[in-house]
This record gives structure tokens, sequence and C-alpha cells, in this order.
């Protein structure tokens, strides 16, 4: 038969309109017949293999020979059930696969190749996918003109029964039992026979193992490129719980980046697990490809003494499906293990007439992936390609590699991931190794590293057959290094082509038939040459192609080398502007050959060369990711020398820098102690324990603990005995407001190390006692995207003060993990914290599922963007259990104890529904205020008269960095020690000038003792932050710089070099004023049409190590400091802020050194502003990629970007500087549905992103 003409066309038109149903379980449906009588191992076997050795019945492909009927059948009441998509009885269906019925013999490579040259195998393959083709085709057609809708075949195309990931022989880790070539063969044999029985599309399903999965890809390409044919490919991979692949361990956004480069019809999950578990990767998933989705689940877990073997029945089948439709998951619904005829014939009631999921637009970002992903797109971070598992380049590992010590090898390779090297490349070209062999062994035992592979690899090598072998052992998606056009435009496009069906990125070289380019013309020339031919002519995708422009060796001696790093830069820049969404990388290292056995000046010319080559768009490079200078730390002298070099300024440069190679030293730090009172010790224990925990001393805790344990016999008693008799006073003193929430932290650790001392013997008496229970089960959590922390951390602690048993997840929390360990740990209250806008949709989410799901439990809402209205008006509406917002830590117990007391319970959530009623109505009144139309706010804008506006200039353009530990001592005088104290939830200010607290207290005893707290507060902090600069345990890292600019409308235009570089978006108030104008951010900036050159600044600081110096403590059971750690970080954070904003006044001119005290500048006393993008004068946190975009802020800084826009580490600030001498600080206040139409528009989102994002601001 012929092949099939490609139907894509229309299958895509098809699930643009409705969802399609693809068929059930074809082993499930078989034990039906066999439960019947009417098939048994002697029918399966049939006359033809009555006398095989092995039995044959559990093998069901083969049953489409023996037992067609029954197949035919099966096929007939799927279709007649619904289904649009039947698959073939193949899923074994390969040569391999069928060996395991027919053939014995040790497993190994040799084995497997008699295997795919067995002729009766081969036959019988072929068979079995021909006949089960056409049975499918037969019975599709007959349905499909019965009822006047088109029915389709999917050839199935299964796993196999060996993997090529998995390592059967723990003394030899890279033994396989198979090849990728033996896998390889194997399925384009099936493919050509599936092809032949008539199938629409070809379906690789069940993976397991992703590196058998691109196998098959690749088995398909090969099959369509040799036969000149092309059909749908459909791709369905089983995840297990924690959403990786079940054998090679590659979770679900991996996957697909591995996978989406043969551009299927459509990516999906199907098997392992059931729907309910696997419903979170399927959201990920279809929030994240960029072509159809499909699920086909089991039928829940399995379940012997269920009729299917499975538990669900088909109205649970078809209430999952109603689910994952209605949540816009999916394209195609089905079932796997577990579901019949009937179950699919209640899916496809369930779905039919709602919504497909719809397909978004490819965003040409280059996705890599090992078994974790990595997504290179506008603000991402510089990719740092680990240089030293290249036997070129490292003679420790080439020496190792020669000796054939591989474990050692791979050593080198983890050390280079945990220096920050986001992709390892790997070299074997070497004349004494035999490139191939090596290759694969090395990258085969790479599979077995887990830290290693998680990165994606870069296969190098200037030996086509040693890439292609790296490229057979990639499960993820890598990069090769590297093609060119040195042997012709026809070899270029062989190699090209097959890049393609292995799913890798290529470097591309600078080099053509006439030699390497090493001048600007010859680099922007041989670059746009080949990015011609690979984008027309061989489809390669843009995104997925990496320039190399050659970083060639400068300071030589030759005359002509000089500019040759000028040339590289100058050539990037050229490439970001006209090639679009192509990389450019290079060989960091080559710059400094010259320098050799030099090491501190090689590493100061990469620096310097990375700095300038980053600005022009380079990027990602191939550098020791452990051996990089600090740009700002390079010693200014040396700066000026070694730039000279880089960006050739003077003839001289090379002979200085020679003369001042040996110049650099290293510094020490230094530390100090406190010491402690030991008045009280002369106490009974019990006092002793009691004065410890009301005054936060942990010196002698464990001695006391152990006292008071050989006092009273028994650790339960202690801890209900003294140790609870003095957090009992904590906790009247707190609820009271007589005690202090940093008195209460301190309290908590004293308890935290005592309950720690007494754990091993608690353990024993939890067996003695399993009735014992505490008040309270509480799960707490940050949500998804978010990292922040602090204010969580502390109701967690007044809340176990209270005697409440507090799980703390910590941040960036999924929320299928909280609910998750919500049924583990049988929660009675979960908690949300979260600090960013996206986090509320994210916490609107979570009780959209607590909903789904028939959770019962309170959930508590906290955080600093968070409030009483919005949990009313958004998160109250999906959820009918008790929704609570907590204003802060003070009243987490007395809402947590009303919401599990049995008394208390009823009233509590009654007056909370009458509060979010009320709330709700306010908000009706709220949207129905009168708003201007945007055009009538931007008429009322605010208006300069340009001609005669004073517009600030710069003293430079572009960016400046500043970083290193010893800037916290700076900083530390910048710090505004108000909101410090805020957060402790002591309110009132610091006056900075008395170094004193005054409290806000109303009450003038307690407003003494909060003044005394606050002191002892602050000094601790100041102690903390001694050692933090003694022992350099924070690093400062800081970027800021300034752009040309115009305001174009509401847009501000950003240029570089006269050319458009990027746009910021903002927002304009709408509500009606009397007196005052409409704000924008806009209005700051010069309009384009002015014709004044005006210039925006930017800015991102970062402190890092807060996170880690807070895990000793915590490690230490410290929570007093592990708080402290975090707040003092954050204000060291916004302190940096502020002091990178003064250097941009000075920059700017129209401020000098001296014209403010410190103590004017911490109150904001300055000309301009810096707003932030989340924040109430542009609320939309989309904003951020730009500004990191523009500032390369990830790379300068390392901070990064969560997916809902929230800054890592956590104790970091971002935002945009204006200098206009009017500009000031405003809010949004409320948004009408014509701006955000417009800024939808203006942005390139769709109306519902912009909502999602600006859900807070909407006035309708």
């Amino acid at each position: 038969m012929p092949a099939r003409p490609n139907c894509r066309p229309e299958l895509e038109a098809a699930m643009r309109q409705r969802i399609l149903v693809i068929d059930g379980a074809m082993g499930t449906t078989i034990r039906e017949y066999k439960a019947k009588g009417v098939l048994d191992e002697a029918s399966a076997r049939g006359e033809r293999f009555r006398d095989n050795e092995k039995d044959i019945l559990n093998n069901g492909d083969i049953l489409s020979i023996t037992r067609p009927d029954i197949i035919e059948d099966i096929h007939k009441r799927f279709l007649e059930a619904g289904a649009d998509i039947i698959e073939t009885n193949t899923f074994s269906g390969t040569s391999i696969a069928q060996a395991e019925f027919f053939r014995e013999g040790k497993k190994c490579p040799e084995f497997f190749q008699g295997i795919i040259e067995d002729q009766f195998l081969n036959d019988l393959a072929w068979e079995i996918n021909f006949e089960s083709a056409r049975q499918c085709r037969k019975w599709a057609d007959i349905v499909g003109e019965q009822t006047g809708r088109k029915r389709y075949v999917a050839g199935a195309i299964g796993p196999m029964t060996v993997s090529l990931s998995q390592f059967p022989d723990l003394t030899d880790l890279s033994f396989r039992y198979v090849t990728f070539d033996q896998v390889k063969q194997a399925y384009k044999h099936q493919v050509r026979a599936l092809i032949a029985g008539g199938v629409d599309t070809l379906l690789v399903e069940t993976i397991f193992d992703s590196l058998n999965a691109k196998t098959a890809l690749v088995a398909i390409r090969e099959v369509f490129e040799e036969d000149k044919i092309e059909l749908p490919v459909q791709i369905s991979a089983a995840v297990g719980p924690g959403g990786e692949t079940m054998i090679s361990g590659q979770i679900t956004e991996a996957y697909l980046n591995a996978m989406r480069h043969v551009k299927p019809l459509s990516i999906g999950l199907n098997c392992s697990l059931g729907p309910d578990k696997m419903r979170p990767f399927l959201e990920e998933l279809a929030a994240k490809a960029d072509c159809f989705v499909s699920a086909y689940p089991n039928a829940g877990m399995p379940n012997p003494l269920a009729p299917t073997g499975f538990d669900l029945l088909p109205p649970d089948m078809a209430g999952y499906a109603k689910d994952f439709a209605g949540s816009g998951f999916v394209n195609i619904m089905g079932g796997c293990c577990g579901n019949t005829p009937a179950h699919i014939a209640a899916i496809a009631k369930a779905v039919e007439g709602l919504a497909p999921r719809e397909v978004p637009a490819d965003p040409h970002t280059m996705r890599l992936s090992g078994s974790q992903p990595y997504v290179l797109s506008p603000g991402s971070n510089y990719l740092m390609i680990g240089e030293r598992t290249n036997v070129a380049g490292s003679p420790k590992f080439a020496k190792l590699i020669k000796e054939n010590k591989l474990e050692e090898a791979v050593a080198i390779a983890r050390q280079q991931v945990e220096s920050g090297a986001n992709v390892i490349d790997v070299c074997m070209d070497e004349g004494l190794i035999d490139g191939v062999p090596m290759m694969t062994k090395f990258l085969i035992l790479l599979q077995t590293e887990p830290e290693v592979n998680k990165v994606p690899i870069m296969v190098d090598s200037s030996k086509w057959e040693i890439i292609e072998a790296g490229l057979k052992c990639l499960q993820g998606k890598g990069i090769v290094n590297s093609i060119s056009l040195k042997e012709g435009e026809a070899k270029f496009k062989e190699c090209a082509t097959k890049i393609k069906q292995y799913g890798a990125a290529t470097v591309v070289m600078a080099f053509d038939e006439q030699g390497q380019a090493a001048t600007y013309e010859d680099k922007i020339r041989i670059c746009e040459r080949a990015y011609r031919i690979l984008v027309d002519e061989v489809g390669f995708p843009p995104e997925d192609i990496i320039f190399d422009p050659n970083i060639l060796t400068v300071a030589t001696g030759i005359e002509e080398h000089n500019n040759y790093a000028v040339d590289f830069i100058n050539a990037t820049r050229w490439i970001k502007h006209h090639l679009p969404h192509a990389k450019v990388s290079g060989g960091v290292s080559n710059i400094s050959f010259s320098f050799r056995g030099n090491n501190k000046v090689r590493e100061a010319m990469h620096s310097v060369f990375l700095y300038h080559a980053i600005k022009a768009g380079m990027d990602m490079g191939i550098v020791n990711a452990g051996m990089l200078e600090v740009y700002e730390e390079i010693p200014p002298e040396m700066l000026v020398k070694v730039e000279d070099v880089i960006l050739n300024r003077n003839k001289e440069a090379t002979e200085v820098l020679v003369d001042y190679a040996e110049q650099f030293k290293g510094q020490a730090g230094s530390a100090k102690k406190a010491e402690i009172d030991m008045s009280w010790r002369e106490a009974p224990v019990e006092k002793r324990l009691e004065h410890a925990l009301l005054k936060g001393i942990t010196d002698f805790i464990n001695e006391d603990t152990a006292e008071a344990l050989a006092k009273l016999g028994k650790p339960l008693s202690v801890i209900e005995g003294p140790l609870m008799d003095g957090m009992s006073v904590v906790g009247d003193l707190f609820g009271a407001g007589k005690m202090f929430l940093p008195q209460v932290v301190k309290s908590a650790r004293v308890m935290k190390q005592s309950v720690a001392y007494l754990q091993p013997y608690m353990e024993q008496e939890k067996l003695a006692n399993p009735a014992q229970r505490s008040a309270g089960k509480i799960v707490l959590a940050t949500v998804k995207g978010d990292v922040h922390d602090i204010g969580k951390n502390i109701v967690g602690i007044v809340l176990a003060c209270n005697g409440f048993e507090v799980t703390d997840m910590g941040v960036m929390v999924p929320c299928q993990k909280i609910l998750d360990k919500a049924i583990e740990v049988g929660a009675d209250v979960i908690g949300l914290s979260g600090l960013i806008t996206p986090s509320l949709d994210e916490m609107v989410h979570v009780a959209s599922e607590m909903e789904r799901l028939g959770f019962k439990q309170p959930l508590l809402i906290g955080g600093a963007t968070t409030s009483p209205a919005h949990t009313a008006i958004k998160i109250a509406p999906k959820y009918s259990g008790p929704i609570v917002h907590v204003l802060d830590a003070s009243r987490s117990v007395p809402v947590t104890t009303s919401l599990i007391s049995e008394d208390q319970r009823e009233g509590f959530v009654k007056a909370n529904e009458e509060r979010h009623a009320k709330l709700r109505e306010e908000y009706g009144k709220k949207k129905d205020r009168q708003l201007l139309s945007l055009a009538e706010s931007r008429e009322k804008g605010q208006k300069f008269d340009w001609s005669t506006q004073d517009i600030a200039t710069p003293s430079f353009t572009g960016t400046k960095t500043y970083e290193g530990p010893e800037m916290i001592a700076t900083l530390r005088e910048f710090i505004d020690w108000s909101p410090f104290f805020h957060s402790w939830e002591l309110r009132g200010r610091w006056i900075a000038a008395d170094k004193r607290f005054s409290s806000a207290h109303e009450d003038a005893e307690m407003k003494v003792k909060a003044e005394a707290e606050a002191l002892r507060l602050y000094n601790d902090a100041q102690a903390l932050l001694d050692r933090i600069i003694a022992e350099k345990r924070f690093q400062a890292r800081g970027v800021f710089g300034f752009f040309p600019a115009n305001s174009v409308g509401d847009d501000i235009e950003v240029y570089e070099s006269g050319k458009l570089k990027t746009t910021f978006h903002t927002l304009r108030q709408q509500v009606i004023k009397k007196d005052t104008a409409n704000y924008a951010l806009s209005d700051y900036i010069a309009p384009k049409d002015s014709g004044r050159t005006d210039h925006i600044g930017g800015f991102c600081v970062g402190i890092h190590g807060a996170d880690e110096f807070a895990k000793e403590f915590d490690a230490a059971h410290d929570p007093y400091h592990g708080i402290l750690t975090k707040a003092v970080a954050d204000r060291l954070a916004e302190a940096f802020a502020e002091y990178l904003h003064q250097q941009a006044r000075f920059a700017w001119g129209y401020e000098k050194p001296g014209d403010l005290s410190l103590e004017e500048t911490v109150k904001e006393k300055y000309r301009g502003i810096r707003p932030a993008p989340g924040y109430p004068a542009q609320p939309d946190h989309t904003e951020k990629p730009i500004l990191f975009a523009l500032l390369d802020a990830t790379a300068k800084t390392g901070v990064e970007l969560t997916e809902s826009m929230a800054m890592h580490p956590g104790s970091a600030v971002s935002g945009l500087y204006f200098s206009h001498p009017d500009s000031h600080y405003f809010g949004i206040s409320v948004l009408g549905k014509d701006q955000v139409e417009d800024y939808a528009q203006r942005k390139g989102m769709t109306l519902a992103e912009a909502e999602k994002w600006l859900g807070p601001w909407l006035g309708y």
C-alpha cells in the first residue's frame, strides 16, 4: 500500500475546532476476551506458533496475526465509542522487542546485532506492523464513512524492552545492552511497515527513556528523507511522580525541549500515572508547548481486584477529562492502561463541545536541556560553557582520558557545573585518543552523574564522525561545536541536516572555502552566507544557530593581530542586528594565548573581553567557569592596560602590558566575638530554662535540657513542663502586646535547640504515647515563582511557639507539592505567602485546586502584596472552605486557633464571610467608578515646555558594575532602618541622628519597652553586620547605566548607536482628578517629536550569600539569626539601590558629592526617582525582562528572574532612573479596559495575558 497523503493540515484544522479523542488500552481490552474464555495461550499461538518455546499470550502485538478477529473488534469498539484516532497494535512491534518471545541469549550489543539481522524476526516485525496498520485503516475508513466523521490511524511506536540510558552493569557504568544504531535500525524497519500498512501519523509513545525516543525520531526522519514522504509525528512520554521520564529522569520541560525539533503535530503525556497525579505536569506542558498537546493517562493506579486491573471507572475518567479540557490543557484526550471502550465513550462525551487548548506562537527562544531545561531568553544569564572537559584545552583532563581514568574525568565535568557552567563542552580531538569510542563512552558515563546529567552537552570536534557519535548519546538537546563552510556548501548542508535530525543546536564557525575569517568584513560576510543557507535551504531554526566569529589571539607582537578582539566585538554587534534570533559564542581563552603561564593576566583579559563582547550581544562563551576575574575587581591601573590591548587603543599596548604582568597580590579578613552575661545561672534548672526562653539565651540550653531530663525522667516531661510553661508565658505576653516579635523569635531559637537535643529521646516517648497531639498541624509555603519568606518564617515561628506543629516548605513551592504535603501530614490549616503581584494569581490557582480536589481545610493568605480585599474578591470565590487574610504574625495565632476550635470555628467563619461580602460589595462600587477614557487621560497628562526644559546629560552611556564583599561596609551607611523594624512588627520610625527608635505605641509603658527592644534588635543587627563584613559572608553585585531615550506616547524608546534598542511601556492614571495631571512615567522623558535627546537610567542590585548564611543558623536551630540575616540582606539591597542612585545623580551632574547629607539621601531629598516594575507607578512585572536584557543584569549581578518575575536572590532590587526635576512617585490605582487593550497591543500580548499581570488594578 502506498504511503497516505500528509493529513497534517486537516488534523490541525480539526484540533483548532474541537478536542479530538484517542482510543484506550489495547492490553486492558484484550483482557476482557481472556475473561470470556475466547482467548487463551493456544489460540494466541495458533497453528503457526504452536511449537514456540516461550509463552506468547502476553505478546499482544502478535494477536494482529494470530487473532485478527479480536484485534479488529477492539478497534471497531473504540471507534464506535467516539475515538477520532486509533492506535495500531504495535507497541512492541520491533524485532528487538519481539526477540523477548522468540530468542534466548545474554543481552549485549553482539546479541542484539544478531537480532536485527535475524530474518525471521525482521519478517515477523514487518508483518505485525503492516497487518495492524491495515486492520486499523480498514475500520477507521468503515466507521468514518458510516458516521460522516473522518477517523485517523496512529502508528504506535513503543519504548522497547532495552534502554540506551539504563546502566545494567554496576561494575561498568558505560556498558549498555544495545547501541543507538541497532535501536535506530529496528525502528526504521517498524516505521516503514507502518507506513506501508496505511497509517496517518506516527506516534512515539510511552517514553520511559528519552534517548530511545530520540532514536525513534531520528529513524522516522531518515525514512522520510530516504523514501521522500512526510507524515505527522506525535510524541507522548510516561512520567513518574516527580514529572520525570521513568528511566532517563528527564523532567517535563526538558523533555519538551529535547523533542520539539521534529515540529511534532502533538506532544503529550500518557500511561504511568493516573489523571490526578499527571495533572500538574500536563499543566506545565500545556503552558510551554508551541504545538498541540495530548493526554491519555491510566485509569488511576493498578488494582488487581478491579475488573480492568485499574481503579477508575468510566465516570471517573470522564470527570478528569472534563477538568483537563475545561482548564485548557488538551487538544487530544484519551486513556491508557485500564481504559476500555466504555471509558473512551465517557471521555468523548465529557469533552464534546469544550474548547480545545489554544496553541501559542513559537517564541524563537533557544531551548536546551539535559535532564533539566535551560532556556536562553531575553534577560537570561550569559550562558557559560565549561571548557575543562576538552582534551585540547585542559592537560589534566587529557591525561586522565589517555590513562582511561574516566571516573576522575567525570569529576572535572562535575566541578565545572558546580562552578557555574550552564553547558559542558566535551572534546576528544587528540592524536593518541580514538575519538569515536572515547566520546561515546565518556558521554554515556556523564549520564550516570546526576549533577552533570542536568545540563546540556556541547559535543566538540573537528571530525564529523566524532560529533555524530556524541549526538547519539544525548537524551536532551545539546549543541554541536562546530560546522562551517570550509568544505563547501554541500558538506555544510549535509551536516546541518543531520544535526537538525538529532535535535541539537549548532555552532557555526566563520570559515569558508578560502579559510578562517580574521577581519570584520570576512566575519560578517561568512556568517550572513551561512545563516541564509541554514534558514532558507535547510530549514534550521534560527534560534539554534550559534555563530563563532573567531576569537583570535591578541598581543602577539604582530600588528595585524592587534584589532582581532575589536573585530570580533563589532561582528557580534552586526550579527545581533542583522541575523534575527541567531546567537554568538566563542572560545574566550583564545584571546589570551600570548600570555600562557600568567593566569592573572589571562583572567583579567578574559573578563575585559567578555565585558565588552557581552555588551555587543555575545550570548555565550567557552570559558573555564571557575577562573574568571571580576571586571570591577581588576586593579584600575591594570584594567587600563588590558583594555588598551583588547580595544587596540594604542600601538604600545602589548609591550606595556607585558612589562606589567606580575603585579597582583591577595587580601585577607578578620573576625571578632561577643560576650554573654552569666549572672542568672544560679537558679534551679526549671527557672533557668524559663529565663532562657524569655530572654532568648541559647548558650547553656543543651546542658540545662540534659539536667532537666535527668531530673524529670522523660523528654515529654521536659517539653510539657518547663519548656511549654516558658513558651506559654511568651505566647501570652506576645498576644497581649507586651512582648515583641524579635523576642518571640529568640525564644523560638531556644525552644528549637532544646527540642533538637531531646529528639532521640522523644522518638521513644512517641512510641509509648501515640495518642498525643499538637495544638494543630499547619503547612506553610511561599508559592511557586516567589522567593520571599521572611514574613512566612516569622508566622511559622509564632505558631510553633504556641504549640502548633508547623511544616514550613520554603519558597517557590508548586501547588501540587503543597497539597500533597498537606495530605501527607494531615494538615489542619494551609498557609500561603507571597510578596510579588503574580503570587496572587498562584494563590488563586492553589485555592481552585483545593476546591477541585475536595479539600476542606482553612486557607490562610499572607504577604506584602496580599490584602483583605484581594482575598475576598479573587481568592475566596474559588474555594468553598474558609479563606482568611492574615495581616501579620500577631494575628496568626488567634486566627488559627479560631479556625481549629470546634467552639469558635462556626462563628469566626461566619464573621469572616460577612467581611468578604462587604469587601466584594465595596469592590463592586469601585468597579462602577467612573474613569477617564485613555484618550482623555493622555490629554490630561503632565505637560512641559520641552524647548526650554532642563535635561540632564550623563557623563557616560552604557553600564557600570559594582561588585565585591567590601561593598557591604559602604552600603551599611546607606541603610534606612525604619522598614527593618516594621518587618519585625515594631511600628514607628528610626531617628538616625540619635540612633534610636521612636515607637508609635500609644501606651507609654509599652512605648518604652518597644523602644528598648528595638535598640537590642538594632544592636544585634549591627553585630551581625560586623560578622558579615569580617567574614565576607555577603557578596554585593550591582549594575547601573544610562541610555539615550525619548518618549513616544506612553512608551519610552531606548536607543543605541542611533537605532532603537528596546522599548519600555508605561501606564497612565485614569481616575478623575481635579487639580493634578494624570501621570505616566513617560511624561518625564522628552518626546521624540521635541527634537531633544533625553536619557533614561536603569539599575539592578543583589545581595548574595544571605540564604546560605541563614541556613547555617537554621541548622543550628537558631531561627532568630536566620531571619535577622535575611532582614539585614533586604536592607542592604535597598541601601545598594540608594547608593547606586546617588552615583547616578553624580554622573548626571545635577548633584555633587557633599550636596546632601547621608540622612537627606536616605530620606530621598534629592532630584529624580527610581521606580520599579511591579510597584505603584508601573505595576506590570513583565517590564523586568526588558530592563534585565538592557542591563545584561543577570550576567553582571547574578540576579535572576523566576517565571513569576520575582528576583532571586530575594534580597534584590531593580528599576529605572528618571532625572526630570518634577518627577515624583505616584500610583496607577485603577485601569480602564481601553487602556489595558491598548497596553496589550503595544506590548504584543494577548488581552488575557495583560489582564493576568495587571489583575489587581483592573477597574472592570
